[in-house]
């Protein structure tokens, strides 16, 4: 949704013999979608001090409350955020654009201006309260904008009136059982990440005065499979083979395709960052080669080396010019896994999977080529599997890749004390008199 934010002061026309006030109030115009809202700052300033061109309260200068022009102009720019995720709130949960009422009811409870008490609020608004005010005070993704919306959904498909103060244990149950594993199907680590969602809303309700009661506590369901997710990588052989393959030609989109996909197998990038890699990231002159990257995820900045592998793939590239001057050539998430599943089946990775999953207590398994469950995420799986195969040690493969605790690392330390298992009993079957044929 377009919008604009207009910063103004709001002069009143003076009646005859009436004095000239001293100061005016500042103004947010808000339009959007045809519609346009006033929305008062709270802050007033004399005019000569306001900065009409930058829509700012000059440097320097303080009202007559004695607020410095900094703090004036931090202030309304948090209420322009406000505005921001206002809307986005909005659209996210209702498919349209607010009309002016109910955008000022919504930008009053955002930012505290209104107040409503437990017992006058259902289920559904103080769920808005939450996430518009949560949304604000954490700085929440997009991502995360798009979960809880996605969460409210499932809820409103269940129940479209619910009463907050009367939520239960056993209603949380049932949310559970009927709609996220008997009509949606949904797989248990989605459950789990959609009651760790509804928990963490219970949480904040509570601790705002909108819940007494305890489900958020009470309720706390056993899911099977949450750890038995197949962890999918390459194995070194698998991965030169990949590097190395000669398409046959008759689809040229999947050897670019390829080197992106080997250029995270390298590095430990997400998709997210190497869609927007661009040349004037990269740092091929120093002493080792690098490249800095800020993560889209977790905003991390991150340092990291290029080792033979992934400089070649570069240097393949070095006279191409993409757009917005990206270093390597993209496409859509989508439309790249949909390549690299043909590609890899070319190339022959084909090994077969065992894919186990849960949906509540049901269990579901499949076997299928690694081909058809590669995607773009199993390069940076395959990086770090690989990674401590060589010996690297765990904390700085983190530092490659910005995990920032164990607990992300342990499916892949899995892996590998695996393999030490397998290798230490060939000692077990060597045999130093029978010559290896």
């Amino acid at each position: 949704m377009k919008f604009s934010i207009k910063l103004g002061l709001h002069v009143k026309p003076n009646n005859p013999g009436e004095e000239i006030a001293e100061e005016a109030a500042i103004r947010l115009r808000v339009s959007w979608s045809g519609y346009r809202a006033d929305i008062r700052s709270g802050y007033a300033i004399a005019p000569s001090k306001w900065d009409a061109y930058n829509e700012v309260v000059k440097p320097n200068t303080k009202n007559k409350a004695g607020l410095q022009a900094g703090e004036i102009n931090r202030q309304i720019s948090k209420l322009c955020t406000i505005v921001e995720e206002v809307l986005t709130r909005f659209e996210l949960d209702n498919k349209r654009a607010p009309d002016a009422k109910e955008f000022k009811q919504a930008f009053d409870i955002t930012a505290g201006r209104v107040v409503l008490p437990a017992e006058e609020t259902d289920f559904y608004q103080t769920f808005d309260v939450f996430t518009e005010t949560e949304g604000y005070d954490k700085s929440w993704t997009s991502a995360t904008f798009t979960k809880f919306s996605s969460l409210r959904a499932h809820l409103k498909a269940w129940r479209s009136s619910l009463s907050l103060s009367s939520f239960s244990k056993e209603d949380f149950a049932d949310f559970v059982q009927k709609q996220l594993i008997k009509k949606e199907k949904l797989l248990n680590p989605t459950i789990d990440k959609n009651i760790g969602f509804l928990r963490w809303f219970l949480r904040w309700a509570a601790a705002n005065g909108y819940y007494k009661g305890l489900a958020h506590q009470q309720y706390r369901p056993r899911l099977p499979g949450l750890d038995c997710k197949e962890v999918v990588y390459l194995e070194w052989e698998e991965l030169q083979t990949f590097l190395n393959f000669q398409f046959s030609g008759d689809n040229p989109s999947f050897a670019p395709v390829r080197d992106v996909f080997c250029f995270c197998c390298f590095t430990g990038l997400r998709y997210s960052d190497v869609a927007k890699l661009r040349r004037t990231d990269l740092h091929l002159t120093a002493k080792p080669p690098y490249f800095d990257v800020v993560t889209k995820k977790t905003n991390d900045r991150l340092q990291i080396e290029l080792n033979k592998y992934s400089l070649a793939i570069l240097n393949k590239y070095k006279g191409v010019k993409f757009p917005l001057g990206l270093a390597l050539p993209i496409v859509a998430n989508a439309t790249m896994n949909e390549h690299l599943h043909d590609a890899a089946k070319e190339a022959g990775i084909d090994e077969p999977v065992t894919i186990v999953q849960f949906s509540g207590h049901t269990r579901i398994e499949n076997v299928v080529p690694k081909y058809a469950v590669l995607t773009t995420h199993a390069g940076r799986r395959t990086f770090i599997v690989n990674g401590l195969r060589l010996g690297i040690p765990a904390p700085v493969i983190m530092k490659w890749t910005g995990h920032s605790d164990y607990k992300a690392m342990k499916p892949y330390i899995k892996i590998v004390d695996a393999a030490k298992i397998e290798n230490m009993a060939k000692f077990d079957t060597y045999n130093p008199e029978k010559p290896e044929e």
